[in-house]
């Protein structure tokens, strides 16, 4: 606990940083290993990269192969603020600069003292978005291992009713195997957010609209468009 509680005090400052601030996400900040000046926090995001615990995925989850990114490609340390939310996504596939298929994500989470009336549960919901499977709260050292998939729906949808001197901080890494064909046969997907049942959330369409040519424009007739889609 001491560790824990520890790695969580020496948590980047976000004075200046950008965060993400729309209707399907909402005041949370990543920050890549780089921007720790911690030791530790740069230790324990290399630790979770490292071969020993790609064989401990690979005996949990039984995927050979299992690639971890050194880029940190929209992982490392994640932070949302109180009134913040991360809408029910499926998440990026392909990693662009590695040419590799996502598999896993594991979540870690660091909120110490974190009570339930501050919000904040992962959810994870049906391949279909009809119903919640599954809600965990956000508790210090608790971790999550889940699959990855273009229908694998999660996050943290509800906004977050914690003090405004708390936020929701977490360590997010990926892992990934190299495709069987080329990446060119696999549907390249980005963030895909999903609105819940009777939630009055709105549908990215401008990401909708984005995977709809990629799956049914030809090659040389997206450029366009795109420019045809929505703003």
């Amino acid at each position: 606990m001491v560790q824990h509680a520890h790695f969580a005090a020496t948590f980047p400052d976000r004075t200046g940083k950008s965060y993400f601030d729309r209707d399907q996400e909402r005041l949370k900040y990543q920050f890549n290993p780089g921007e720790s000046s911690s030791g530790i926090v740069r230790n324990i995001l290399s630790e979770l990269n490292s071969q020993a615990f790609l064989s401990f995925l690979r005996e949990l989850t039984g995927i050979s192969g299992l690639i971890s990114d050194p880029y940190f490609h929209g992982g490392g340390l994640h932070e949302t603020c109180a009134g913040g939310h991360l809408g029910i996504h499926a998440d990026f596939n392909i990693h662009r600069e590695m040419k590799v298929e996502r598999r896993l994500n594991l979540l870690i989470y660091l909120n110490e003292d974190w009570e339930p009336s501050f919000g904040g549960n992962l959810e994870l919901w049906d391949q279909a978005m009809s119903a919640r499977q599954l809600a965990v709260a956000p508790l210090l050292g608790r971790a999550v291992i889940f699959n990855t998939s273009l229908d694998s729906y999660h996050g943290h949808p509800d906004p977050l009713t914690c003090p405004p001197d708390r936020s929701r901080r977490s360590i997010a890494t990926y892992y990934y195997t190299s495709l069987a064909d080329a990446a060119g046969h696999v549907p390249i997907r980005t963030t895909n957010f999903r609105p819940r049942p009777h939630s009055g959330e709105k549908r990215d369409w401008k990401i909708a609209y984005q995977h709809w040519v990629n799956d049914w424009v030809p090659a040389r007739l997206q450029r366009y468009a795109r420019r045809l889609g929505p703003r």
